[in-house]
């Protein structure tokens, strides 16, 4: 690291311990695994542990809570959290959050069918007459969140929308391609649901903290030092422990955008 910049940053880091110093972050996100979520009573997920490592090392506790997705934007527009944990930027969101810059991951919003009904889409007009099983909140792209010629039919949680895929309730069913193969592989389903090549839409996904006094110190302070914590073989082996839970699927893409969008 340059000099300048080494020096800029232990300002930085000089600013920010005031404002860290006995801070406890409530942070709130919904259960997306393979990146947050609870297993037996326990948080788990790559963004969880990467996120209250790096905090960490900044000298900031977290508290993380699963919540519904709906309900985690709730409480944040509302000031009822500090935080929350794997959302898309949305400049309708400036106002009351900020965002640390580097992003935490990225995911990959694509289509996932029965293997005894599958369905030839190459392109979103061949959803025409289909019913898509969606999650509450969620933004996947203006092309098909704004398209006439399918249905979108939301249901309560991800492992619900693959329950009704298998049962024919629904057509297909749209999610994360790492959360897919890994409920996939959680619910038993390998060889009764099967992905499709096709993507709807992807991007990255972000830390946001409420804004209030020092909260785009501590976002910055949080972004530079998950940049570095992602050079380090610590990051590694997190990345490793969860891309072998659901088959070393590639990072990709997708959330949400509007006042109700991951």
């Amino acid at each position: 690291m340059p000099h300048v910049v080494r020096m800029l940053w232990i300002i930085l880091l000089a600013c920010l311990s005031p404002l860290a110093l006995g801070e406890r972050l409530r942070l709130v996100t919904d259960d997306w695994a393979p990146y947050a979520y609870l297993q037996d009573g326990q948080l788990r997920g790559i963004d969880y542990e990467v996120t209250t490592r790096v905090f960490a090392r900044l000298g900031v506790e977290v508290d993380v809570q699963i919540l519904p997705w709906k309900r985690c934007l709730a409480m944040i527009e509302q000031g009822q959290a500090d935080g929350i944990l794997d959302i898309f930027q949305n400049e309708s969101r400036q106002p009351y959050l900020v965002y640390a810059p580097e992003p935490m991951s990225y995911v990959e919003f694509v289509l996932f069918q029965a293997g005894t009904r599958r369905h030839p889409v190459s392109k979103l007009e061949d959803l025409t007459g289909l019913t898509v099983g969606t999650s509450p909140g969620y933004n996947y792209g203006a092309a098909f969140n704004e398209a006439r010629y399918f249905k979108r039919e939301a249901a309560p949680s991800h492992e619900a929308n693959f329950g009704k895929l298998v049962l024919g309730r629904i057509d297909l069913a749209i999610t994360d391609r790492r959360v897919g193969h890994y409920l996939l592989q959680h619910l038993g389903l390998q060889q009764q649901v099967e992905v499709m090549p096709l993507v709807i839409s992807h991007q990255a996904q972000y830390l946001g903290l409420v804004r209030k006094p020092g909260r785009e110190l501590l976002a910055l302070a949080f972004a530079e030092e998950l940049r570095r914590f992602k050079q380090e073989p610590a990051y590694a082996v997190i990345s490793k422990r969860y891309s072998g839970d659901i088959g070393n699927i590639p990072n990709a893409v997708e959330q949400q955008e509007s006042s109700t969008a991951r």
